[in-house]
């Protein structure tokens, strides 16, 4: 099984997350993926973002770093919601993932 595949879900939902607590940027978001073990090519990554913000969870602007453009993205007031009920149903199901054996 492709692990990239596996955790796409859960990448997704931790970029809601931190774009909930401030704004990002994709080469954060990758180091940021990357302290927890993900690697991401920004082939991965960028359609990611995009997706995110189509749905209209995420929205964007352009920023100017020197001459670096940069994509700055921030979380939509439909993106906090979708991640208010995602939390929840996470909370259930990885609940019962480290649940003791019966």
């Amino acid at each position: 099984m492709d692990d990239k595949g596996l955790y796409a879900g859960l990448m997704r939902l931790h970029i809601l997350h931190k774009a909930a607590e401030d704004e990002v940027c994709g080469v954060w978001v990758t180091e940021e993926l990357r302290r927890h073990g993900y690697e991401l090519s920004p082939g991965t990554l960028y359609p990611m973002l995009h997706g995110l913000e189509k749905k209209g969870y995420l929205q964007s602007y352009k920023e100017r770093d020197g001459k670096t453009m940069r994509r700055i993205y921030s979380i939509t007031p439909r993106g906090k919601l979708i991640l208010g009920d995602a939390k929840e149903k996470v909370r259930d199901l990885f609940g019962e993932l480290f649940e003791a054996p019966r």
